[in-house]
């Protein structure tokens, strides 16, 4: 363990010590914003649905890009523009007041992260050693989650169900983060810049159709996005059940108890989970996760009490730990070196899931009613589950891949 850490690279850390600061602001604000404009914008589950889904919306299309762009011109430059985008996005969240607006600023943040996330996990593969890559990663998705576990508290104490000053204080956070990276690109300027030399660089069109014509990649993605799809109801159906439902009185003090637990959940089993898993091939504990995630959802329907709520997020962060925390190296494992921004960015196309999540859910909300939440977290656990046969067939795929790379491996050595 020490080795593999003195072999990351402090571009890295700053990268992984910035995630914790970036998501504690993010988790201080987008979680909230379902329950702010409900509460006062005056905005319907369907609108508030449509509001939320539009970052992710937006991330679909536009991540394939970011991350190919990545590959042209540097990662550098595209994580400049982005985190730095990010700053005049929460500026305009803090200073918003139409429905509208809320829609175009939340659109610039999907297209911001879509930019950002892939060219940063595609930088942490380049300059990282492959024997620490899944350290690396591991280490990126705790710092997530320990700005998932301060973020909520903080939004709770600020009030960010009600005010939309918190926004102006993720704005400065971003600020800090950039003026730390470009620092750090000033110091290793070697790296992140785009790659020369290499004439025959596909085209967009080329990247995509190479990308796309990875069966055993296509089948892991269309799998991902219904695990996707049973996550994103945690930030968007369930905020809003919380926030609508007569049983409960304290929705949104719950809610940020529940984002925090989740948060804690995924610290406290992430290693042995990610030790657990490591004994099996890549896309069986995705597919566990799976389970845990659309079960839990299920559980979610039929509680109304605290305890019962914390019992159905662990349930789905199990779920959650076991889809997301190999993820990346498998991309990294499947991907072409040359191409590796673009199948990060491809890979992205999973947020599809994110924008189905707030539409299916507001607008079941809404033409059920949530009397009828037993009903509706159902069809939405069962939805979560059609992404099994999917990393079924990718499981088998990888399997014959494997085979067949053994045995050429095998006839070249006889040879």
């Amino acid at each position: 363990m020490n080795a593999h850490l003195k072999q990351i690279h402090p571009l890295s850390w700053t990268i992984i010590i910035g995630t914790i600061f970036g998501r504690t602001a993010i988790s201080m604000s987008i979680p909230f914003l379902s329950i702010y404009l409900i509460r006062s914008m005056g905005a319907t589950p369907a609108e508030t649905g449509i509001v939320v889904a539009v970052s992710s919306l937006i991330g679909v299309f536009a991540s394939f890009n970011g991350g190919y762009i990545s590959d042209v011109i540097g990662r550098k430059k595209v994580l400049f523009i982005a985190i730095f985008g990010w700053v005049l996005v929460f500026v305009g969240f803090a200073f918003a007041n139409k429905i509208w607006i809320f829609f175009i600023m939340n659109a610039l943040n999907g297209l911001c992260r879509a930019t950002f996330e892939p060219t940063s996990r595609a930088l942490l593969a380049d300059i990282t050693p492959k024997e620490s890559k899944l350290l690396v990663f591991n280490l990126r998705y705790a710092a997530i989650n320990i700005g998932v576990v301060i973020g909520p508290l903080l939004g709770l104490q600020v009030g960010a169900s009600d005010s939309n000053s918190v926004f102006l204080i993720a704005a400065v956070v971003y600020a800090c983060y950039g003026i730390c990276l470009v620092v750090q690109f000033w110091r290793y300027h070697e790296l992140g810049q785009a790659s020369t030399g290499n004439e025959q660089r596909l085209s967009i069109g080329g990247a995509l159709k190479a990308t796309s014509g990875n069966r055993t990649f296509m089948l892991v993605l269309i799998g991902m996005i219904f695990c996707v799809l049973g996550y994103g109801h945690f930030d968007s159906t369930l905020a809003q059940y919380m926030e609508m439902s007569p049983r409960i009185e304290e929705g949104v003090k719950w809610f940020s108890y529940l984002i925090s637990l989740n948060a804690v959940v995924v610290l406290a089993v992430q290693y042995p989970l990610v030790r657990l898993a490591a004994r099996f091939a890549p896309a069986l504990p995705i597919i566990a996760g799976n389970l845990f995630t659309g079960a839990s959802l299920i559980f979610f329907g039929m509680s109304d009490t605290l305890p019962f709520l914390m019992i159905c997020v662990v349930i789905f962060t199990v779920g959650e730990v076991l889809v997301f925390t190999a993820t990346d190296v498998l991309v990294d494992r499947i991907a072409e070196p040359e191409l590796r921004g673009a199948y990060f960015g491809m890979f992205g196309f999973n947020n599809l899931g994110m924008v189905l999540a707030p539409l299916l859910g507001g607008f079941l909300l809404q033409g059920l009613g949530v009397a009828s939440s037993q009903l509706i977290f159902a069809l939405l656990g069962l939805a979560t589950f059609a992404g099994v046969p999917f990393l079924y067939l990718a499981h088998r795929s990888m399997l014959k891949l494997e085979q067949a790379r053994t045995e050429r491996e095998g006839q070249a050595v006889s040879s």
